[in-house]
């Protein structure tokens, strides 16, 4: 079975469309800026529903539990072939107050020893021509269904 992911895309107008993305934590995205951000987003567990998940992620990833109406957004498909169903959700959110939850990895690789890292070591508002440069070419669809979601450009 394939893979399975649920996110939210957060978004408001201020007064042009911004939209948060996440940068991922750990050794793997050190350093790497264009391309590596993406929307807070993780595994739906079996029987789960998408929309649960995709709160459930964002409230994992940023220490908070957003409220609103979440409006479905096209599933894509990842590079590395996981699906993804993405929700888009007005609100605003304190990009300086965001608590992740940790992983452990192995690190450095085969060396036996298991550090901590955050899922998430930053979040920052972009707008939609940022976004494009820094969020995972993968997810660059999630973008366009925000526009033709809520009519922005």
């Amino acid at each position: 079975m394939t893979p399975l992911s649920a996110g939210i895309l957060l978004y408001r107008r201020r007064p042009h469309l911004e939209v948060l993305l996440v940068h991922p934590g750990g050794p793997f995205w050190r350093g790497k800026d264009a391309g590596a951000w993406m929307i807070p987003k993780g595994g739906v567990e079996e029987g789960e529903d998408s929309a649960a998940a995709a709160l459930r992620e964002f409230e994992e990833e940023l220490g908070t539990r957003p409220s609103g109406e979440l409006r479905p957004l096209p599933r894509i498909r990842q590079k590395g072939g996981k699906y993804v169903d993405a929700f888009a959700l007005e609100g605003d959110l304190e990009v300086s107050a965001i608590v992740s939850n940790h992983f452990n990895l192995e690190y450095p690789p085969r060396s036996g020893e298991y550090r901590s890292f955050p899922e998430v070591d930053a979040a920052a508002w972009f707008t939609l021509d940022q976004a494009r440069s820094k969020i995972l070419p993968s997810q660059l669809p999630i973008l366009d269904g925000l526009i033709e979601a809520v009519g922005a450009t």
